[in-house]
């Protein structure tokens, strides 16, 4: 006996300019992650800039590695887990400046 679970749905909606499938996107109080497939370099740049979310695949549906930030904006958080990002969370900077010295 076979059962179909499939592990990730993912819609597909037709757009015509980047700026529509854009605002698409971005209309979502969540903003986790946001993958999207493109044979033009550019255009994929331009889009990843452009979503509202704190991680974008590009060409690949997974994204996570312990090296690479791992968090989201809007209602899916704020902050990065892993990496050195994640690490900003639990530091405090402090700038120093002095001045006179070898004079």
């Amino acid at each position: 006996m076979s059962r179909f679970a499939p592990s990730e749905l993912s819609p597909v909606y037709r757009f015509t300019t980047e700026d529509e499938v854009v605002t698409m996107a971005n209309d979502t109080p969540f903003g986790l992650a946001a993958y999207f497939y493109s044979k033009d370099l550019g255009r994929a740049f331009r889009v990843a800039e452009e979503l509202e979310s704190g991680m974008v695949g590009i060409n690949s549906a997974i994204l996570g590695t312990e090296v690479a930030p791992f968090g989201g904006v809007k209602e899916s958080g704020l902050g990065r887990e892993g990496s050195l990002h994640g690490m900003d969370e639990f530091v405090e900077i402090k700038y120093m400046l002095v001045g006179g010295v070898g004079l």
